[in-house]
Order: structure tokens, then sequence, then C-alpha cells
């Protein structure tokens, strides 16, 4: 059982819990414990495993193999939601592995480190509540995550990045996520044209809370850019070139995206 005082081995006990419904209470927990300082950032601690644990479904196939279905079908909305359960599962993992992977990381300055949990246990508890957001819509739809295949996109880029605090910040947060905030308010649209208002409402709330999650990642590449001398911009560009190859896609919602203090000049290149 994880050291209930020491938050780098939460966080590793967040990431080695499989069943999807107990990682999301777990990730709530040691938020809780974080939060009312039941927890403590040691001065040492172990790597986290590559990957976290993984239920026995959803069944993982390539990201072309996962089926497109029409929103305009219940079947095709509930696909849409499992989708979207898929990727804030991951991102619980995402979180938390910021946390045990990077609190420690010279990356960063001693007197900041705190901050930098504060965020990304934060973060992490977010998409924990949105996973459970979710999956509590599919299941008022008849469904449960687990019932359609799902891609490991999302974790293969936390993979490629994991020796690095910069390339992770620059990949994750301010590819990933900022994508999300691209394609949310179409995906809200056509929920909502299609008269499925409870669930339009439920990625309403997933993307306002965004916003904050990509600022985070901008906010800590803008610091680790700063410790190392380098440009934030050029830099950014620079590690996504070499840790994301299938380059990013507009169109981009430049105004989530500046109010995530993530302003043209750091994407548009690479486009």
């Amino acid at each position: 059982m994880a050291d209930q005082s020491d938050i780098l081995a939460l966080a590793r006990s967040v990431l080695a819990t499989a069943v999807p419904e107990a990682k999301a209470d777990r990730a709530r927990a040691v938020a809780a414990l974080w939060r009312n300082g039941d927890a403590l950032l040691p001065t040492s601690g172990e790597a986290p495993a590559d990957r976290p644990a993984r239920p026995d479904r959803p069944v993982l196939v390539a990201p072309a193999d996962v089926p497109r279905r029409r929103l305009n079908s219940s079947a095709g909305r509930v696909a849409l939601l499992h989708a979207v359960a898929h990727i804030e599962f991951n991102a619980i993992d995402l979180a938390f592995d910021m946390v045990a992977r990077y609190a420690l990381d010279p990356a960063l300055s001693d007197e900041v480190r705190r901050d930098f949990v504060d965020d990304w246990v934060g973060v992490g508890d977010d998409e924990a509540r949105h996973f459970r957001l979710i999956t509590g819509r599919l299941a008022e739809l008849g469904a449960a995550y687990g019932d359609f295949p799902a891609h490991s996109g999302l974790w293969d880029a936390a993979l490629a990045t994991g020796d690095s605090l910069p390339a992770r910040l620059a990949v994750a947060p301010l590819v990933l996520e900022a994508r999300g905030l691209d394609v949310t308010p179409g995906m809200i649209n056509r929920l909502a044209s299609a008269g499925d208002a409870d669930s339009a409402d439920c990625l309403r709330t997933i993307y306002t809370e965004e916003i904050a999650h990509v600022a985070a990642g901008a906010r800590w590449f803008r610091h680790v850019a700063a410790r190392a001398g380098r440009d934030p911009v050029t830099w950014f560009q620079t590690l996504v070139r070499k840790h994301f190859s299938s380059g990013l896609k507009p169109p981009f919602n430049t105004e989530a995206r500046l109010r995530a203090d993530l302003p043209p000049e750091f994407y548009q290149a690479l486009t």
C-alpha cells in the first residue's frame, strides 16, 4: 500500500490502479490528501512504471481501426462519449505521471516544486471527475466504458517523452490537450443539434475546465524554458517536431488557446 504521507508514492498508486472507476476514485482521494496537507513532497522517490495499469476492456487497437459513427444516431453519440471517456481515463494517468515522474526533476527550481504538484494533482482531480461525469452519462444511455475498442495513442505520445519534462509539457498539455480545445466546441454543437442536450452539457463542463489544464502546461513550459535559457516558442517547436511527428492540424480555436496563454506564434509554424 502506498505511503499515505508521500505524494509521489500516492501518485504512483493512482498509476498502478487498473479498474477505471477505482482509478478515478483513487485520484480524487489522493488529491484530497494533498490539499488537506496530509501528504508531503519527499526529497527522493522511485520512477513510475513506463505504462500505467490498464483494465482488460476496452480492447486497444490501432487508431485507424477505431470505428467511426455518425452523431445522428444514438449509437454514434454513445461511441463519441466512449471516446471522450477514454481520453479522460488516460488524462488521469498523464496528470499523476507528471507528479510522480517530474516533481523532483532538475528542470524545475526547488522553490516551485510544491506549486508544480499543486497544479498537476489538481488537473488529475479534474480529469477523474470528468471521467466519472462521462461514464455516468454513458450509464444513462445504457452503455459503459469498455464497450467499444479504443486506441493507445495518448500514452504512446507520453512514452516518447518519458525522459524529458520539457518534451512532456510540450506534447501532452500543449499539443494533445490543446487539440481538445479545437475540436470540442464542434462536438458540443453536433450533440446539441442531435437533441442530446445532456451530453452536450457534459462536454461544456470539460471544455471550460480544460482551458486551465492547457494554461498549466504553458506556465510550466515557460518556467523550464527560462531555467534552461531557451526561447519558449522556438524550443516548443523543436520539441514538437522531434517528439510528435504527425504535426498539428488546423483549424485552431485561437480564442481558447489565447485564454490558455498559448498564442499562435507557438503552433502556427507546426501545421
